[in-house]
C-alpha cells in the first residue's frame, strides 16, 4: 500500500509535469506550445484566493477604484426555466461602499456560449449608475478584463460578463471547483 507523506503528491504531479513536457519538446513546436500553455493554465486555476485581492486599484469609467474582496463563494443551481445556472457571489468593499455581489452564469444560444448577468441595484449608495460602476470595477480586479455594462429601456442596468471573465474567475480556489464542474456539466454533449 501506497503511503503519502506531505507534499509527496505535489513532488509525483511535476515530475509528471516535467515528463510531459519532455515528451512534447521532442514532438516539436506546436506540440511543444501548446503542452506550455496547458500547463501555465493548470498552474493559474485555483492558484489564488479572493481574500488576498486587497488595496487593488482599478480604473472604470475614468474614476480610479479600490478594491478589497472579502470572500465569496460559487454555486450551480436551477433557473426559473430549468436552465442550469452558476450562481457567484462576492462580498467586497468597492469604492468605499461594502456589499454582496452577485452574478448567475448561463448558457445562450445555439452556439451555447457562457454569459454572466448581473443587475445594478437602484437601492445601492449612488444608484443603479454608481452601482454598475462599482460591481465593474470588482470584475476587472479580479479577471484583468472590464465587463460589458447595458442599459435597457426599463432603466434596469446590467453588467455582462463573457467566457473570457469566468476563465479568470477559475483563478480564485473558492470558485475554480465549482466553475469546472458547471463548464462541464453545460457543454455540449
Amino acid at each position: 500500500m501506497l503511503s503519502y507523506t506531505r507534499g509527496r503528491p505535489q513532488e509525483l504531479a511535476a515530475k509528471f509535469v516535467d515528463y510531459i513536457l519532455q515528451r512534447a519538446g521532442k514532438e516539436g513546436g506546436a506540440v511543444h506550445e501548446k503542452a506550455l500553455e496547458i500547463v501555465k493554465r493548470g498552474k493559474e486555476v485555483g492558484s489564488l484566493r479572493l481574500a488576498d485581492v486587497r488595496g487593488a486599484e482599478v480604473f472604470v469609467g475614468g474614476k480610479r477604484y479600490v478594491v478589497d474582496v472579502l470572500g465569496g463563494g460559487a454555486r450551480s443551481e436551477e433557473g426559473g426555466s430549468g436552465r442550469k445556472l452558476l450562481r457567484i457571489q462576492i462580498t467586497a468593499e468597492v469604492g468605499g461602499v461594502r456589499r454582496d455581489y452577485t452574478m448567475a452564469f448561463g448558457r445562450y444560444g445555439k452556439d451555447n456560449k457562457a454569459f454572466g448577468f448581473a443587475t445594478a441595484r437602484a437601492d445601492a449608495p449612488g444608484g443603479r449608475e454608481a452601482d454598475a460602476e462599482r460591481f465593474s470595477a470588482l470584475i476587472k480586479a479580479l479577471t484583468g478584463e472590464e465587463p460589458r455594462i447595458r442599459r435597457r429601456s426599463d432603466g434596469t442596468i446590467e453588467v455582462v460578463c463573457s467566457r473570457e471573465h469566468l476563465e479568470g474567475f477559475m483563478r480564485y480556489t473558492e470558485l475554480a471547483d465549482a466553475i469546472a464542474r458547471w463548464l462541464d456539466e453545460t457543454g455540449r454533449r
